[in-house]
């Protein structure tokens, strides 16, 4: 039976790896700033009257933080699910944030948005067990769900690079032209029949719900990467 639900991808409030650009996968696992409260209270504000039904996230503490301020208004529980946590960077974690290893974190993600799938980050994931994951908890939180409105909250690494399979009519030189932002939301209408998921994007990492110091926001990456697309087919 297909199922089609609005998801909204949440990526978690500001921490403090955030401001220091240190990789995070497991290991590093922080709270939220101040600032990264105020986001999350200010993402709560903006739920309130979206009739959310669930509120999903990551088993990270960002994440959890940021999804427990969205559901209390609502009165909603949190539900942690392995398959929304960040992208595994392997031996990155716990190096230095410093401009080489970026570029080495970049190199890789570039290979997969050029459509090299099976490249990995040493000691992590590549893209095919990355995409597998997320769709595999897309799947699980809609199976026998319709016309639901669900939040999940993640990471910016794990959203954007798998949108373009997500959802597959997807502009990714639009996608990567704006950041997704520390509390941004991303809202799909998601189609799903037992391990099959296919998305129309509907808002790409809006962050106009934030104001004040809230709206003060931080680059995701060390570097400036460079737009690389997989080719399309013909």
């Amino acid at each position: 039976m297909t199922q089609s639900n609005t998801i909204y991808l949440v990526r978690h409030g500001e921490n403090p790896a955030n401001i220091t650009h240190d990789f995070s996968y497991k290991k590093v696992d922080l709270s939220l700033t101040p600032k990264g409260i105020l986001q999350a209270q200010q993402t709560g504000d903006y739920f309130r009257d979206r009739n959310i039904h669930e509120i999903y996230a990551s088993p990270l503490k960002r994440a959890i933080e940021t999804a427990n301020f969205i559901a209390r208004p609502l009165d909603l529980a949190v539900t942690i699910m392995e398959q929304f946590r960040e992208i595994n960077v392997g031996d990155l974690e716990g190096m230095p944030p410093t401009k080489e290893n970026w570029a080495w974190h970049d190199r890789i993600t570039d290979a997969w948005l050029a459509g090299e799938h099976t490249v990995p980050f040493p000691g992590g994931e590549d893209y095919n067990s990355l995409l597998h994951r997320l769709r595999d908890g897309l799947a699980t939180i809609t199976a026998n769900k319709t016309g639901k409105n669900i939040v999940v909250v993640g990471h910016g690494g794990i959203f954007t690079r798998t949108i373009q399979d997500i959802c597959p009519n997807v502009d990714m030189q639009e996608v990567l032209s704006k950041p997704n932002y520390n509390c941004a939301i991303i809202e799909i209408e998601l189609t799903t029949n037992g391990t099959y998921v296919a998305g129309v994007l509907k808002q790409w990492a809006s962050h106009s719900h934030l104001h004040g110091e809230a709206a003060d926001l931080v680059s995701g990456t060390l570097l400036a990467q460079p737009l690389v697309v997989k080719e399309q087919p013909v």
